[in-house]
């Protein structure tokens, strides 16, 4: 990971750890968390999805809302 990665995943742990979810579930909670954001927006800047009314901070929080519930939900087998 480049120095520019260490603070997000830090405090994208941090958050996780609030889930108290056990081991390896908390590795594949920074995981999934981290898989959106990064990687769409640069192709939000180029305007990539200008082709939708739904502005992309809307569908952030959407996904932001599902993946809370996942995590809250989640199986515990």
């Amino acid at each position: 990971m480049t120095s520019t990665g260490v603070r997000p995943a830090q405090m994208t742990q941090a958050i996780v750890r609030g889930y108290d979810l056990p081991e390896p579930d908390q590795t594949h909670a920074v995981d999934m968390a981290g898989q959106r954001h990064p990687r769409l927006r640069p192709l939000e800047a180029a305007g990539t999805f200008d082709h939708t009314d739904i502005a992309a901070q809307q569908s952030r929080a959407w996904t932001s809302d599902r993946r809370d519930t996942a995590l809250r939900t989640r199986s515990t087998s």
